[in-house]
């Protein structure tokens, strides 16, 4: 089941992204909680989520961002893709960057954009496949 995420998909979602970066869980402490709130009370951040027998097996972010150019329509991006190690290859992130499309086409966004660190020829064929253009703009990073 592909879907936005509930509050109750913190532990989930904390284990995700574990493998993201190759980072522990963190602590789930009052500035952790903070930032969760933060984003759920927030109508532009969209997490999104796979969930097989329930247990969260993929994900990615879609945050609308609103814009004055273009016809003053807004943008969007996506972060942080996922996907649990032993659910890998079967179509749970395609799913994940689908249901952000849909989300950015219903906000009327004129594009989406991604980054991603990786430099694997697989991974970036992947994103080409799910829609993704590497070649139309050039992305810079200042690491803060």
């Amino acid at each position: 089941m592909i879907r936005e995420i509930a509050e109750s998909d913190l532990d989930g979602l904390l284990a995700l992204y574990s493998q993201l970066h190759g980072e522990p869980i963190p602590e789930k402490d009052d500035r952790l909680m903070s930032v969760w709130q933060s984003i759920l009370d927030d109508k532009n951040h969209h997490i999104i989520v796979a969930e097989e027998s329930g247990v969260l097996v993929s994900s990615c972010v879609c945050v609308i961002i609103p814009n004055l150019t273009r016809g003053q329509r807004p943008y969007a991006l996506v972060e942080n893709v996922v996907t649990d190690k032993t659910h890998r290859k079967k179509g749970y992130a395609t799913a994940c960057l689908n249901f952000a499309r849909d989300i950015a086409r219903r906000e009327n966004c004129y594009k989406m954009m991604l980054l991603t660190g990786s430099k694997s020829e697989d991974t970036l064929r992947f994103y080409e496949r799910a829609g993704f253009d590497r070649n139309s703009k050039t992305g810079f990073i200042q690491w803060l």
